[in-house]
């Protein structure tokens, strides 16, 4: 069977080759998949994907014009997939629902704790010898509030990790949040959640409700000064709120580990160019904004499920068994 792997950096590839069967051909590209790399997809029955490939309409009629049977997503997102038109042309898309809820919660505790005590810029403060403690004021956690916003396994383990710190949490979910109690989490709706949060972390899936959740309208409802972090998917926010927000002090600290418009950003060394997009790079500017490259899901542990995930969704479909991990229509 061939295989054709698009975003496919080198520990991708390691990865994927330590679990991969040798029966199987598989071609690792570090392009993304999208109209101007189909041709590497010619003739693989089986395509692997990553969370900024382009998987619309034409690419994917495309794929299946060039023998393509099953899109196999090394993410849990699918946003990026018009699922509609795959079952249209018969392919089979399946993806890894999660990896290490760990990894993405851990960071984004990191990005809590980075920006409230300025960590980053105590780094850079002390290797040039500045030990002035200026600007550099934080606050505890202990006794804050914490709006997440998701209750899915990571936002429930932010929450859990978060009552450690003795905070109290708040949570928003559309559904039922099924054990939050036993955690001493509170499930509230949206508003109150605004209103009341220190600090608000996104966790929820993008679809067309959660596209641009926080936006100006939603900002302008949360407290003075408020943390805002975003570990979950960059349509989530509107940066030009985001940066509208920043410069009035609404938003007094921002983290993120991914943007709107990562896609031609992320995972690639731009450090010799000079980068074309506005609002990033006016984010990038304000010493109350932390970002990392979608670097959150990034452990060991992750990549080896992600890739024994995406190895057994294969083996399932060339055996013709029953496709789990499938992603269908509604």
């Amino acid at each position: 069977m061939q295989i054709a792997s698009f975003s496919c950096k080198l520990y991708d590839r390691q990865m994927l080759c330590r679990h991969m069967p040798i029966e199987w051909e598989n071609s690792y590209y570090d392009v993304p998949l999208e109209r101007k790399t189909l041709a590497y997809a010619e003739g693989c029955e089986v395509v692997t994907a990553f969370v900024n490939d382009r998987l619309d309409a034409v690419v994917l009629e495309e794929l299946a014009q060039g023998g393509t049977k099953l899109i196999a997503l090394r993410c849990a997102g699918f946003n990026h997939v018009d699922v509609p038109k795959a079952k249209e042309l018969g392919l089979k898309v399946v993806r890894v629902p999660d990896y290490s809820p760990y990894a993405v919660a851990e960071h984004t505790i990191g990005l809590m704790l980075a920006l409230n005590r300025r960590l980053y810029r105590a780094y850079n403060r002390i290797r040039e010898g500045n030990f002035s403690l200026n600007g550099m004021l934080g606050f505890d956690m202990h006794g804050k509030t914490v709006g997440i916003i998701g209750a899915g396994k990571i936002g429930r383990l932010v929450g859990k990790m978060l009552k450690a710190f003795g905070c109290r949490i708040l949570v928003y979910d559309p559904y039922e949040c099924i054990g939050c109690k036993d955690l001493g989490l509170e499930q509230v709706p949206l508003d109150e959640l605004f209103a009341e949060s220190d600090i608000i972390s996104l966790h929820c899936p993008l679809t067309q409700s959660t596209n641009h959740i926080i936006n100006a309208e939603t900002i302008a409802k949360m407290k003075k000064g408020v943390m805002l972090i975003n570990t979950g998917r960059g349509a989530l926010v509107d940066t030009q709120a985001l940066i509208d927000g920043l410069k009035t002090r609404q938003i007094g600290y921002l983290g993120m580990d991914v943007y709107e418009k990562e896609g031609v950003l992320f995972f690639e060394d731009h450090s010799c160019e000079i980068i074309e997009d506005d609002q990033f790079e006016r984010l990038v500017t304000l010493p109350n904004v932390l970002i990392t490259g979608h670097q959150a899901y990034f452990t060991e542990e992750a990549l080896t499920h992600i890739a024994e995930t995406t190895i057994e969704n294969i083996r399932a479909y060339e055996e013709g068994l029953v496709l789990k991990n499938e992603v269908l229509c509604g």
